[in-house]
């Protein structure tokens, strides 16, 4: 054995800590739902300030400001609160050219973060989707238990679920169940 090797070999390495599992309600931002035919999606870009983009499930971020496809023809939007009526404006000075419909749900729905390590395993308790197969950047409407949520990616380890404030307790209170159940080993 070389005597690097030998160094190496009496090293200890200790495994990476781990990120604590978190469970939180995220701060309010301004929410719109925006339908609108893919052609005049340059229109759109323009108006909110954000490439957005014409994959499903694919989104964009930028200043603040989100777009995430949901369907065919529909995105939902994110920005900061204070510009929900700069936003708005901005749409309808596209609408002769550009016909769409866009939503103000900024306070139909509550966002919770779930992050850590663990946050995939806690999330299958109630979400049916392959979380391994989402992609940080990326948003999914499907359901959480019976409560249909819209789940977004953030990064590895982190995810939101956005969830109409009618569901909200439920959706929380189960997540709040199920970590403690993993930190018991369940």
């Amino acid at each position: 054995m070389r005597r690097d090797e030998t160094m190496n070999a009496n090293v200890k390495t200790h495994p990476p800590k781990a990120s604590p599992l978190t469970v939180s309600v995220l701060p309010a931002v301004a929410r719109f739902n925006l339908r609108i035919a893919p052609v005049d999606l340059a229109q759109a870009s323009k108006a909110l300030g954000l490439t957005l983009s014409d994959s499903i499930g694919q989104g964009a971020t930028s200043d603040g400001r989100a777009g995430y496809c949901l369907g065919p023809d529909e995105w939902l939007l994110h920005a900061p609160e204070p510009e929900t009526a700069q936003i708005v404006a901005s749409f309808a000075a596209i609408r002769a050219t550009a016909p769409h419909s866009l939503t103000v749900i900024s306070d139909r729905e509550i966002a919770i973060a779930v992050e850590g390590d663990q946050a995939e395993e806690l999330l299958s308790v109630g979400c049916p989707l392959n979380l391994a197969r989402m992609a940080p950047g990326t948003a999914k409407r499907t359901v959480f238990d019976n409560a249909q949520v819209v789940l977004l990616r953030d990064a590895p380890d982190r995810f939101r679920i956005e969830v109409w404030r009618s569901f909200f307790v439920h959706v929380h209170e189960l997540l709040e169940i199920a970590k403690r159940e993993l930190a018991s080993g369940f």
